[in-house]
């Protein structure tokens, strides 16, 4: 088992045994008493995002570089052959992703070439089963496998009209004329996009992979320029050692990929420099050559490139040949994708979870701090009445009555904050809202249907962004606003009648402008620079803004989503602690209540508070442990990657 395999397993282990742990506080705290529907929403939250969390894995190259062989190679040779097919030429014509999802049986999902002519991205077509081919993969069978597969580099011809509708033929390129045959057609993939259901364990344990066709259909694809290549944890880009770095190469990369974390270069095919005719070590220093080559080329460290033979590796992990192995140099990639990749990843959903643990527990300690108070309160009071007359506890029940009195005129105050509350929230959600999103989407896509000319497009597009940025700016004035209002109502109860609360949880859409920024950047840099577009062009920047409008609702839709979920996090500890203030303040009168009645129940009922002081006081230790058990399973390291580090 490769470092890479063992690290994965043991991520899936990390985020079981995270979930047991919050399982573990859950239960406790619902025996507790502790629980609210905010919290559980909030575990459920995390809950989720844990039974959710991808780990997504894009391999993009020119074709004839090997990708699919160093997919089969890393992830697939326990088969004891190919999966994916691999061959000379083009093998993967289509965007082909690999993962698991229970709900479905294992199949192929593809989507038919001729849904490009829609207005309509791959990502809104997923939700849409009608519009894929669906064929049914056998496990139980690697060459019965290996046939489905092979769907993925299917191809036909059709005119060259209808290559042009679909945003596939730019008359403009001075190659594209040589692709045209004597009737007129040329070859595209019968396939758009690919979905394979595969239960392998790396694909069950959240492992998404990601085989890109060849380079130029980056630029025409939008679903890999604007969703799953930016999205991709790590890109591994494929080179090959005898062709070395070209300039389309250089293109994607500075365009599409470019050196940020989770960036690989693999050098692949060194097989073809090893010679006989050379000694090892000369061997060796042509290909640190190569790599060096590449990494000056591509402005990388060198360590980032990694030389590779990716069907010899394959060969040696079927054949168990531990040196045929080493010397494919294939252990150096998985050790380095082990040590960067996963714990990077782990390192992200452990910041989140850590956040989202503290502000859990800070609520639950303040309930448990309000109900010690209120026993300590009690325990106080009646302690004063020892030996007092029946005068003296009236006028305690009295000073009781006129605390219960100023209370409840805050409530009224609070009353007005609420009906401000529902009308800010209100307000977001209608800037913020998915039906003025789809109505600027259909206005954007009317004045480019209306347009002749570049210019009209790109000005459609750019006021579009506009009103995207207006609805966020807006939506966020408005959160600010709430926030202002809710620390202040929080101020107030907590100085007035001694709650105990500490700030209400922030929230910021800063995130989502940063996301729509990024995606508009990437519409720029594909459409942004040329004065006038080619009538191809035109068509391709209208597919592009399909995807645009895509990721946008994307955004938009979890935008609603957290703020809804914020909304309900951020009045329910206050209403919490009014609703523990107001049961204190009721216990509290009736105990002196009864000791006027009965003077003989004091020492029962002191017992008694004293007997609930200590069990909080339990509880307190109790939560204390369970919170740092949790904390333990976040925190908890991967050996694997402790060693590959």
């Amino acid at each position: 088992m490769s470092n890479l395999v063992r690290s994965f397993h043991e991520y899936s282990n990390w985020r079981t045994g995270v979930a047991s742990a919050l399982s573990r506080y859950e239960a406790w705290m619902d025996s507790a008493e502790l629980g609210d529907a905010a919290c559980r929403q909030r575990i459920e939250a995390i809950r989720a995002r844990l039974a959710n969390d991808k780990l997504t894995i894009a391999f993009v190259a020119e074709f004839s570089r090997g990708k699919s062989e160093l997919i089969n190679a890393i992830f697939f040779a326990d088969y004891g052959q190919r999966i994916l097919p691999s061959s000379a030429g083009r093998t993967t014509m289509c965007p082909t992703e690999l993962m698991y999802d229970d709900s479905l049986p294992p199949s192929i999902r593809l989507l038919p070439i001729e849904t490009r002519a829609d207005a309509q991205s791959t990502s809104d077509l997923k939700e849409q089963s009608h519009a894929w081919t669906v064929l049914p993969l056998d496990i139980a069978s690697a060459d019965g496998m290996l046939e489905a597969f092979k769907q993925v580099s299917l191809t036909k011809r059709v005119p060259v009209e209808e290559a042009r509708r679909y945003g596939l033929f730019d008359e403009s390129d001075a190659d594209a004329a040589l692709t045209v045959d004597a009737a007129g057609t040329v070859e595209i993939s019968q396939w758009r996009h690919a979905i394979v259901n595969f239960p392998h364990p790396l694909l069950k344990e959240g492992l998404v992979i990601i085989d890109t066709p060849g380079l130029n259909a980056i630029g025409t694809e939008p679903e890999l320029t604007l969703n799953l290549i930016p999205n991709a944890h790590a890109v591994l880009f494929v080179l090959a050692a005898d062709t070395g770095v070209t300039k389309s190469d250089i293109d994607i990369w500075r365009s599409h990929i470019g050196s940020a974390p989770g960036r690989m270069v693999v050098l692949n095919k060194i097989d073809s420099m090893w010679d006989e005719l050379r000694s090892p070590a000369e061997v060796e220093a042509q290909i640190e050559q190569q790599a060096e080559n590449a990494a000056v080329l591509l402005g990388l460290d060198q360590s980032q490139v990694f030389p590779v033979s990716a069907q010899k590796g394959l060969v040696a992990k079927v054949n168990q040949d531990a040196g045929l192995l080493d010397r494919s140099r294939l252990p150096q990639l998985e050790s380095a994708m082990s040590s960067e990749l996963i714990p990077c990843k782990q390192d992200i959903i452990r910041s989140q979870l850590l956040r989202d643990i503290e502000e859990i527990n800070a609520g639950r300690q303040s309930l448990l701090s309000a109900r010690m108070r209120n026993v300590v309160e009690q325990l106080v009071e009646l302690k004063s009445l020892r030996g007092k007359n029946q005068g003296i506890i009236l006028h305690m029940m009295k000073r009781i009555d006129l605390e219960k009195k100023e209370f409840d005129s805050s409530l009224v105050t609070l009353q007005g904050t609420r009906a401000v509350f529902t009308r800010l929230s209100n307000e977001v959600f209608t800037s913020l809202g998915m039906d003025n999103l789809k109505g600027g989407i259909r206005k954007a896509r009317d004045e480019m249907s209306s347009s002749r000319f570049s210019t009209g497009l790109r000005q459609a597009v750019r006021e579009f962004f506009d009103e995207v940025h207006d609805s966020l700016s807006v939506s966020a004035r408005k959160v600010e606003e709430i926030s202002e209002m809710m620390n202040a109502m929080y101020r107030k109860f907590s100085g007035e009648h001694g709650l105990a609360l500490s700030a209400p949880p922030s929230f910021s859409l800063d995130r989502y402008v940063v996301e729509i920024r990024a995606i508009e950047r990437i519409y720029q840099s594909q459409f942004g620079t040329a004065a006038l577009l080619t009538t191809p062009q035109m068509v391709l920047m209208q597919k592009f803004f399909d995807s645009i409008a895509s990721r946008v609702k994307q955004a938009f839709a979890r935008a609603n989503r957290d703020v809804d979920a914020w909304l309900k996090m951020v009045m329910a500890p206050l209403e919490s602690q009014i609703y523990e203030h107001k049961v204190q303040l009721r216990q509290r009168r009736q105990s002196i209540e009864r000791i006027h009645e009965a003077t003989g129940s004091l020492e029962e009922k002191l017992e008694a508070l004293e007997a609930m002081q200590a069990d909080l006081a339990a509880k307190q230790t109790t939560l204390a442990m369970h919170e740092s058990g949790l904390r333990n399973a976040v925190m908890a390291e991967l050996a694997a990657a402790r060693m590959a580090a």
